[in-house]
Parts: structure tokens; sequence; C-alpha cells
């Protein structure tokens, strides 16, 4: 029997970091996944997953994501149930998260953050080293020209990859990464 589940998504909020009696991590969180369509009205809707993650993957996860954060969790589907105050017996579907990846990089999770006026900048910095993975560290917009990144001359200031954009890219086969 198989029950694995795949999920990329943005946390809809910060990691509800808790520990329980014995003193183990656990982190809960909602992660708003996009559906592949759209619907009548030509707009693109999402689903609210909730799942938990346990130990020291919890605290890791919660050091460094935030909401809003782009990030690609592996687990398994699970249920449970229990019997709130009022006597009713709630069900409960989770993803339970074995392993999980940060999909960007440190320096758009850094200028998301600041976006959102969260006061928690330093929590991100255990990644180590640049973390831009290939782009300017300075933009996170690799397709960005600037003097730096594009060295065509008189075109600092022109983007090729702009919409309604008449310029000319020179690409030779030796620029692709495949």
């Amino acid at each position: 029997m198989i029950n694995r589940v795949v999920l990329i998504g943005r946390l809809t909020r910060d990691v509800e970091l808790r520990y329980t009696q014995s003193g183990v991590a656990v982190g809960s969180f909602t992660l708003a996944v996009n559906r592949n369509f759209t619907n009548a009205n030509g707009d693109r809707e999402a689903d609210f997953i909730n799942a938990v993650i346990w130990r020291k993957a919890a605290e890791n996860f919660a050091n460094f994501t935030g909401k809003g954060a782009l990030v690609a969790v592996e687990g398994r589907l699970q249920t449970r149930n229990y019997e709130n105050n009022a006597g009713q017996r709630v069900y409960v579907t989770e993803v339970s998260v074995d392993n999980f990846s940060l999909l960007e990089s440190k320096a758009d999770s850094e200028r998301r953050r600041a976006q959102n006026g969260s006061s928690d900048q330093g929590q991100n910095g255990g990644f180590g080293g640049n973390n831009s993975f290939g782009s300017n560290a300075s933009s996170a917009d690799p397709f960005a020209s600037n003097s730096q990144n594009n060295n065509q001359a008189g075109s600092q200031n022109a983007n090729p990859f702009a919409a309604n954009s008449n310029s000319e890219i020179d690409i030779s086969d030796d620029d692709l990464p495949f």
C-alpha cells in the first residue's frame, strides 16, 4: 500500500511551533496549493491543506520559513479524530511531513519578509553563504538588466525579456546551461 503526498505551495501563515510535554517539537501550518485550472471567471483557485511536522525538522522549518514562503513538502496523509468541548466528534485530515525543501532564495525570502513587515529578518540567516541560486544577490530577478549582469553595449537599461520588447537576444551555445 502507498500513502505518499508531495505538495508545492506557499505558507498561509508562520509555522506554529509548539512542544509536547515530553519536549518534542511539533509545527503546524497550512499550505496554499494552486489548482492546475481556472474557474469560470478565469481565476485560479487554491486548496488550503493542513500539515504537521515533528522534531528537529519542525524547528528548522519554523526558523527558515515564514508566511508566503514557497516550499515543497513530502509526507503521508493521515486522519485522526477527537471529541471537542461541546461533545462533538471532530475529524481532522492532514499531511504528516517527512521532508521539505525551500524553493526560494534567501534574498527572495528576506525581500518578502520585508514587504510583509515581519521583524524576524535574522531568523533566515542559517543558510550560510550566498544562496541566490545563480541570480545576482542584489536583484532576485535573474532577467533584470543592469550593468552587472548585462554585458551588451548600449542596452544596460533594456530588459529583453520584458513584454513588448523589440530587443534581440544574442545567446551562444556556450551560454546555455544544457
